[in-house]
């Protein structure tokens, strides 16, 4: 193509969904520099485009967020979908704005680059993927000619790749070295031809399932030497972590292969300690990411010296409750205090849990908080800043001691509890970080359930808030 088509003509990569009627940014491709990817470009004439956090705040030059357009050809709704115009449209400064769904990065040409789709965007295991990026990895493999990557079950990620003339080993070995490894796909299924929608793209409903106990998954090597008896132990270990009852598990096959993710890496990394007591000094974790089969386990467990054996020792707690606040605490604070000022509520996390069987006591569960509350030190926590020093500090407090549950409420149905829920999502002045009151809980009861003031009955809700500084979901 560089040949023929870009020493005769231009090409121009046109970008834009059909609610922006068809094209709204433009881009003249340049084969000189743009040889890896190239850019959506800028907007055309009468357009608009902003790139907007998940707080609706703009975004840093190369950092990622939402794409919204705006302009004349933005278009006025969706036919009898008042529900759905209501989510796509924005009105931001007086002008009406398409929520595209895409992410995208800006350099610092203005130029915008397209990053994927923010409901392709997922969370396993703590680790915050964009599939778009393992797609676009795959792609860059010459003979394959389109692929999808799809979350399954909560614990695996797996590729189906369009291609003729790949295996999955290729596939694995490519990811493994442009990847990290939480994106690396489980599972490969390579189809010659992908389902497709009477609009032409691919049906993902029609994707066949993948067969986590297949052959397949355990053993890439089917001319695979038996296990030795060190190796052996070192399955069993596996088998134990990953609560598999499958009796053989290949020596060569990785880890994450076999439904391994990064915390039960880190619950195989603590049971290999407390079997062959060794230190992290001596064989930090980062080798065992690094290496991820049971034999390369193996041949790292047994580089182990008998004189490099430590006799564990018990550990006692300092019981520091002072000290300098982390990065995240400041940030969250400043952010609070400046940016979010006006929308505190922004840091509001909420756990809601609907009781559904028995009796549960307030008492009982009261003094169960209180225990929790004692463990956790972060969860009473506050932030006192130094207006000379200029520094801010964290100190635990005793909180726990004087919990208490919020005003008790209560609902008639469906729609006046979600309207109490939102309320409290909303609630500006639901925690205070200066005191360390960064969790709280409210018990919601259904009018109908009320027999005794001590006892929840089924029914009855439980909303668990937590302030963001000290709580992750």
């Amino acid at each position: 193509m560089s040949n023929v088509v870009l020493h005769t003509c231009r090409l121009w990569n046109m970008y834009g969904p059909a609610e922006t009627t068809i094209d709204c940014t433009f881009h003249l491709f340049d084969n000189t520099t743009e040889t890896e990817s190239f850019s959506i470009g800028r907007p055309l004439s009468k357009y608009q485009n902003l790139v907007l956090d998940q707080f609706s705040q703009s975004v840093f030059m190369y950092q990622e967020g939402e794409l919204f357009v705006g302009g004349i050809g933005v278009f006025a709704g969706y036919l009898g979908r008042d529900d759905l115009t209501a989510q796509a449209l924005v009105e931001i400064d007086d002008e009406l704005y398409y929520r595209t769904g895409d992410l995208v990065r800006m350099d610092n040409n203005g130029l915008l680059h397209y990053q994927g789709r923010q409901d392709h965007q997922i969370k396993l295991h703590g680790q915050r993927i964009e599939l778009g990026e393992i797609e676009r990895c795959l792609l860059n493999i010459t003979s394959i000619s389109a692929c999808v990557v799809m979350k399954w079950n909560d614990d695996y990620l797996v590729a189906y790749v369009q291609s003729s003339d790949i295996n999955e080993q290729k596939l694995r070995e490519h990811c493994q070295s442009h990847l990290p490894q939480h994106m690396i796909p489980s599972i490969f299924i390579i189809l010659d031809k992908f389902p497709l929608n009477a609009n032409g793209k691919v049906d993902r409903k029609q994707l066949p399932s993948p067969d986590f106990s297949s052959s397949t998954l355990l053993s890439s090597d089917k001319s695979d030497t038996p296990l030795n008896q060190f190796e052996e132990r070192i399955h069993t270990i596996w088998c134990e972590v990953l609560h598999s009852n499958e009796n053989h598990i290949s020596r060569t096959t990785s880890f994450f292969s076999v439904g391994g993710h990064s915390l039960l890496l880190i619950q195989l990394y603590h049971r290999y300690q407390s079997i062959f007591s060794f230190t992290n000094k001596l064989l930090p974790i980062a080798l065992f990411l690094q290496k991820t089969t049971i034999i390369e386990h193996a041949k790292l467990l047994e580089s182990i010296k008998s004189t490099d054996v430590v006799i564990e020792e018990t550990w006692q707690s300092l019981h520091l409750i002072k000290g300098i606040a982390s990065f995240a605490q400041e940030r969250i604070f400043l952010d609070q205090q400046v940016r979010f000022m006006n929308n505190a509520s922004v840091y509001n996390e909420l756990m809601v849990l609907k009781l559904i069987n028995d009796t549960l006591s307030k008492s009982r569960l009261q003094r169960a908080i209180q225990s929790v509350l004692e463990k956790h030190q972060i969860l009473r926590t506050c932030l006192i800043l130094d207006t000379n020093a200029g520094t801010l500090t964290q100190c635990v407090t005793q909180n726990h001691l004087i919990f208490m549950f919020n005003t008790e409420k209560t609902f008639k149905n469906d729609d006046e509890l979600n309207s109490i829920i939102f309320q409290i999502k909303t609630n500006p002045n639901l925690f205070n970080l200066f005191s360390g009151h960064v969790f709280c809980c409210e018990i919601l009861r259904q009018n109908s359930s009320i027999q005794n003031d001590d006892l929840l009955q089924e029914s009855d809700i439980l909303v668990f808030a937590f302030h963001h500084v000290a709580y992750d979901r």
